[in-house]
C-alpha cells in the first residue's frame, strides 16, 4: 500500500511512492536528462560541421581546377578517382560517372554520421509516455488496494496516492515532448546539412568537368 505523504511536493510524492513507481520516475528523469545532453552535444557537432562544410564549399567555388581546390573529403575522393583512371582522355564520361558515384556515397555517409545519436530521442519520444502510464496504473492500483484495506473512500486518504501515480505520467510527458521536438529539429538540420554536402559535391563535379574540358 502506498503511504500517505506529509506534503504534496514533487519530492514528497516521490519519497512516499511505491518502489515500482519510484523506479519509473527515476528512469524518466534519466531519459529527460539524456535528451538534453544529446541536444547540447549534437547541436555543437552540427554547428561546427556545417561551418566547416560552408568554408569548404566557398573554397571549392573559388578554385579554378580540382588541383587548386582546398583539402576536403569530397575533393580528395575526386582526386583519388582521377588518379585511378588509366586513360582520362579516352574515358571522360566514365570518369565523371565514377566520381559522381563516389561523391554520392560520401554524401549519404555524411547524413548517416550526423544522425548518429538521435535515435535515442525517437525511442524516448515513443516510449516515455507509456512508461509513465505504467507507473500511473501501478500507483492507482496500489491506491485502490489501500482503499479496500482501509475501507474508506475519504478523498484525503485516496488523493495522495493518486497524485503520486499521476506524477509518473507528468514525468513521462516531460521526457517525451522535448525528445520528439528535438528529434524533428535535428531531422531538419541534418537534411539541410545533406543539401549543403550535395552542393559541395556538385561544385567538385564542376571542377572535374572543367579540367576534362581543358584536356579535350
Amino acid at each position: 500500500m502506498t503511504s500517505t505523504p506529509h506534503d504534496l511536493s514533487v519530492w514528497g510524492m516521490f519519497v512516499a511512492a511505491d518502489w515500482v513507481v519510484q523506479a519509473v520516475m527515476v528512469g524518466l528523469v534519466f531519459a529527460a536528462v539524456l535528451t538534453w545532453a544529446v541536444f547540447a552535444a549534437k547541436s555543437l557537432e552540427l554547428a561546427a560541421t556545417v561551418r566547416r562544410q560552408r568554408q569548404a564549399l566557398a573554397g571549392i567555388d573559388r578554385a579554378a581546377s580540382l588541383g587548386d581546390a582546398p583539402a576536403d573529403g569530397l575533393v580528395s575522393a575526386a582526386r583519388a578517382e582521377w588518379q585511378l583512371a588509366t586513360d582520362v582522355a579516352q574515358d571522360r564520361d566514365g570518369l565523371k560517372e565514377r566520381v559522381a558515384s563516389r561523391l554520392e556515397r560520401l554524401e549519404a555517409a555524411a547524413g548517416r554520421r550526423m544522425l548518429k545519436g538521435t535515435g535515442v530521442l525517437a525511442t524516448i519520444g515513443a516510449t516515455a509516455p507509456f512508461v509513465g502510464l505504467f507507473g500511473t496504473v501501478w500507483g492507482i492500483m496500489n491506491s485502490f488496494i489501500g482503499i479496500s484495506k482501509s475501507q474508506t473512500t475519504n478523498l484525503a486518504v485516496v488523493a495522495p496516492g493518486i497524485a503520486e501515480a499521476l506524477l509518473a505520467t507528468a514525468l513521462g510527458l516531460a521526457a517525451a515532448i522535448p525528445a520528439v521536438v528535438i528529434y524533428n529539429h535535428f531531422a531538419r538540420q541534418v537534411a539541410s546539412y545533406r543539401a549543403l554536402v550535395g552542393d559541395t559535391a556538385a561544385a567538385v563535379l564542376r571542377l572535374v568537368s572543367r579540367d576534362l574540358g581543358r584536356q579535350r
